[in-house]
């Protein structure tokens, strides 16, 4: 099992937005980025754990935790001229774009912010240290995360 973080602008899709999806499940689509495709396409696996995070917003912070229900596809909303996320360079045959399904575990009682997060990582020892989501200049909507990392991020949200 490995573990990830995944950005949402909750003005786009939200947590709230999960929790009301039949099952409680949504599929990961429009990442557009190649080192995430990545990600998608090679990496997460169903089983895997997700700190599901909302940026881009007044106070960025992990929200909730999820699961991954279904490994890496083709992302077919890049094959439909009507979605945001069409990409005329992608096609069925080859396709560019991957997803994934997630399915939610739990909102946080306590959301855990960015600032909090950075705070942490000055600690001596923290496993937030090496974050990606604290490095500068991440800005990847997909992120690994260690074991060590999450479970850190769950008990700061139990404070």
């Amino acid at each position: 099992m490995k573990y990830w973080l995944m950005k949402t602008e909750p003005n786009t899709f939200s947590i709230d937005d999960l929790a009301e999806q039949p099952e409680q499940i949504t599929c990961w689509e429009g990442v557009r980025n190649y080192q995430a495709r990545n990600l998608l396409r090679d990496e997460i696996e169903e089983g895997d754990q997700v700190l599901f995070y909302h940026s881009a917003c007044k106070t960025p912070a992990v929200v909730g935790l999820a699961t991954v229900s279904r490994g890496g596809y083709p992302d077919h909303h890049a094959f439909d001229k009507k979605s945001h996320y069409f990409d005329p360079k992608s096609n069925p045959d080859s396709p560019t774009w991957y997803m994934v399904d997630i399915k939610l575990n739990k909102k946080l009682e306590r959301p855990v912010t960015l600032a909090e997060l950075r705070e942490e990582a000055t600690k001596a020892r923290s496993p937030l240290v090496d974050m990606v989501l604290l490095q500068k200049g991440s800005r990847l909507s997909v992120q690994p995360v260690s074991k060590k990392q999450f479970d850190r991020v769950v008990k700061l949200s139990e404070k």
